[in-house]
């Protein structure tokens, strides 16, 4: 399917639907790397002019990936609401941007056609807004979820607690996770990376944080994020799990690359139907736009729109939290701060729209153009864009992963400066050991030497 636009006094032609999102995207080092770029800025806008004509239907029959060749692209597909997609298939992506930004239409609508959409749909809408359209666009589509606390309400910020170690060491994690207490970090997820990915640490680590849970009566969901695999064999072994991580791609060659499959994340979710002691929402996934590039399964599409349709995957399972790892690829996929910021607030954008709940790392990797102003930035841009939840380790600094992310103390002042709160069950616990009142910690909150002196 030939595209062709005429602009700037020259004609420009895109051989296909692929081609013509790739090239409407904005700048990624990613995308140059891979060769599907555009190749000026008049290209770019060329290719924007084509897309923002673009029905609904176009995107939805032309997948970047096959349907007959990819389960993901099945997946998405197949699950599509077809009362939704009617609604907007034969809308163009020009159309579905302007109404989505029109004060007029409601959160409600947007979430009755979200079901309805798949992930070249959302991204095609994101290729066309500004950086203020993203915020504008997904503040308006709030997703609200359920584990041991209900995240993404209005007015309310959550955190993943990142205690994590270089060697899983149980009485350091233990310590970082009573400082995340201290400071009420923790109503998204306990969630810990393991360096070494075995069921008998795991299990080590599970014990661990049920400990300090049950102890001090903490509505926290815990979770160990090693391959699921692992995580499944440690709940037919009877572990407290409270999420189901995996890490995620938007095609099945990325899929495979990680050593995981469809069928694979299906029979995580009922395990976790069965084992998990929260829900509804369970399931816990990571993304991060450049996965499939550098597993060589990109298939020729670029970073944003296959970042969208790890979101479509992900809506099959309901989860509890899904977040970018933005920053943390490196310079090879997101050059600087700008492109980071960039893609932040696209996920963000795409993730929303789809109908699932985005959190996001803001972070980046020691060898990439930015700083911890950058992901300060970014962070506040996210919070204005109502994402559910961002990271949150010791200083910022996680010794395991080796890269730089938000703190314990970023998520308070978040709190402070835009008038926001904890999950209300993590408030509430909060409250009742004196370290929040009326919406802001106290002064015995910050010690964490107030777990140990009771």
């Amino acid at each position: 399917m030939l595209f062709r636009t005429k602009l700037f006094g020259k004609t420009y032609e895109f051989k296909d639907v692929k081609e013509v999102l790739a090239k409407a995207n904005e700048r990624k080092s990613g995308d140059e790397g891979a060769g599907v770029a555009a190749k000026s800025a008049e290209e770019r806008v060329a290719a924007k002019v084509v897309l923002a004509e673009m029905p609904m239907w176009v995107l939805r029959a032309n997948p970047v990936v096959p349907y007959e060749d990819d389960e993901v692209t099945r997946v998405i597909d197949d699950d599509l609401d077809a009362a939704a997609y009617a609604k907007v298939k034969d809308w163009t992506v020009g159309e579905l941007r302007a109404w989505i930004l029109d004060e007029k239409t409601t959160t409600e609508q947007i979430q009755a056609i979200s079901p309805g959409l798949t992930g070249e749909m959302s991204a095609a809408v994101a290729k066309l807004c500004t950086n203020l359209d993203l915020i504008l666009g997904a503040k308006k589509i709030p997703c609200v979820v359920k584990n041991t606390c209900t995240c993404g309400l209005p007015g309310r910020l959550s955190a993943r607690l990142q205690p994590n170690h270089p060697t899983d060491n149980v009485d350091a994690i233990r310590a970082e996770i009573y400082e995340g207490m201290a400071y009420v970090q923790g109503d998204q997820v306990w969630g810990i990376n393991p360096s070494i990915d075995t069921v008998e640490n795991l299990m080590k680590l599970y014990d661990m944080m049920w400990d300090i849970k049950q102890k001090w009566n903490v509505p926290a969901g815990i979770c160990n994020l090693g391959h699921v695999s692992t995580q499944m064999e440690c709940m037919k072994k009877g572990a407290p799990v409270g999420q189901v991580f995996q890490s995620i791609c938007g095609t099945e060659g990325g899929l495979k690359s990680f050593g995981v499959t469809v069928a694979m994340l299906d029979e995580a979710y009922e395990l976790g139907k069965k084992h998990c002691y929260a829900g509804p929402n369970f399931m816990y996934f990571e993304t991060g736009e450049g996965t499939e590039l550098s597993a060589y399964s990109h298939n020729g599409a670029d970073q944003l729109t296959l970042e969208a349709r790890k979101h479509g995957l992900a809506r099959r399972y309901k989860p509890m939290g899904v977040n970018s790892v933005v920053g943390f690829i490196g310079p090879e996929y997101l050059y600087d701060g700008m492109e980071i910021i960039r893609a932040g607030l696209e996920d963000h954008f795409c993730g929303k729209l789809m109908g699932i709940p985005l959190g996001l790392d803001n972070c980046y990797t020691n060898h990439v153009r930015a700083d911890q102003n950058t992901i300060e930035l970014m962070m506040a841009a996210d919070v204005a864009a109502g994402c559910n939840y961002h990271m949150s380790v010791p200083l910022g600094d996680d010794v395991m992963l080796s890269y730089q992310c938000a703190s314990y103390h970023d998520t308070p002042s978040c709190w402070y400066t835009f008038g926001l709160r904890p999950a209300p069950e993590y408030e509430k616990w909060a409250e009742d050991l004196g370290l929040m009142k009326d919406g802001k910690l106290t002064d015995k909150a910050g010690d964490a030497s107030f777990f140990l002196k009771r």
